[in-house]
């Protein structure tokens, strides 16, 4: 548990913020598991997220965007900022436990509000706990304003059929895969303008975290496209298919759409031999949310999503995305 203020560190060491390098990585892991567990009350916090693993993955997905905070020449924090082209959000960000309330959240939110003002995102965004006014007051400071529950969503994996035009970005030659990244932006673009899950797409493939789903639709377009994440030493863990992002072509057909999609998500996760796939879905998306109830999907966690500025973003309820900004 949180220790009470009166017994925390009442002269704190200076506090610097720097790139997270790979010597960080270990301790920075560390520290992030045993943040949420603290948090959550978790009985073992140094086992929270099992064989899940943000730390890593993130910061090899661009290392310029990982910073630590120290204090005596030790890591005692991290945050990471995520460029999504048009759309910028931030996190896991954790502090040592027995440093909260030290303002070391705030040192680390001012080289990823630098990030995003050198990328210069036009919507910003994180995923919170909705019960605690602490995380909601800290963001709202950098005009981040809650808006919409988040969904994180699990089912057991059945054997699905084939599912027709499904490509595998992973299976495609190299030479290809260029102009293929090139449709996923229009894809994504006309979801909201801007949006790009070429970062994704390409770290998921480069350090072999799974695969990208890629649905061919009429002439040269594309459907939709699933990034996902398998198995342990990913996003995703052990027996489990993560769907780290989702989204179809809009338009009159988009639901039918949806529904192929999930059906290509939930077959590559039986090809891969796992037996639970893992979605998020936000809750201003509610058509989209009630296809995937109606397919067996529950819900296991639950956060709140914040937006700067207070918009909707691509979370309306035309939109057929699958995300979550953990």
């Amino acid at each position: 548990m949180v220790p009470p203020a009166a017994e925390r560190k009442s002269d704190a060491a200076p506090v610097s913020v720097r790139p997270l390098g790979e010597a960080d990585l270990d301790r920075a892991d560390e520290i992030c598991r045993v943040a949420f567990g603290t948090f959550l009350g978790a009985p073992d916090p140094f086992g929270t997220f099992g064989s899940v693993d943000y730390v890593r993955t993130r910061w090899a997905a661009d290392p310029q965007a990982a910073f630590v905070a120290t204090a005596e020449g030790e890591v005692v924090g991290s945050n990471f900022a995520t460029n999504w082209g048009s759309l910028g959000f931030f996190g896991p960000l954790t502090v040592r436990p027995d440093l909260w309330d030290q303002g070391i959240g705030r040192r680390l939110m001012e080289p990823v509000m630098d990030c995003f003002d050198a990328w210069g995102n036009r919507h910003l965004g994180l995923f919170t706990f909705s019960h605690s006014p602490k995380h909601l007051e800290l963001y709202r400071r950098y005009g981040f304003w809650p808006r919409f529950l988040t969904a994180i969503m699990k089912k057991h994996v059945a054997d699905g059929a084939a599912v027709p035009g499904r490509v595998l970005y992973g299976d495609l030659p190299a030479a290809e895969r260029s102009d293929v990244l090139s449709l996923c932006g229009a894809l994504t673009g006309a979801v909201y303008e801007g949006l790009s899950l070429e970062r994704e797409i390409v770290a998921a493939h480069a350090q072999g975290l799974g695969d990208t789903i890629l649905l061919q639709g009429a002439g040269s377009e594309l459907d939709g496209l699933a990034v996902c994440h398998c198995g342990p030493g990913s996003e995703a863990g052990e027996d489990v298919c993560f769907v780290k992002f989702g989204a179809v072509r809009p338009g009159p057909e988009a639901a039918d759409r949806f529904e192929r999609l999930l059906d290509a998500c939930e077959r590559l996760a039986a090809e891969r031999g796992l037996g639970q796939l893992d979605a998020g879905m936000n809750l201003g998306r509610p058509d989209a949310y009630r296809r995937m109830i109606d397919r067996g999907f529950r819900t296991w966690l639950q956060g709140v999503t914040m937006h700067r500025p207070n918009e909707a973003g691509y979370s309306h309820p035309d939109a057929y995305v699958i995300d979550d900004w953990r």
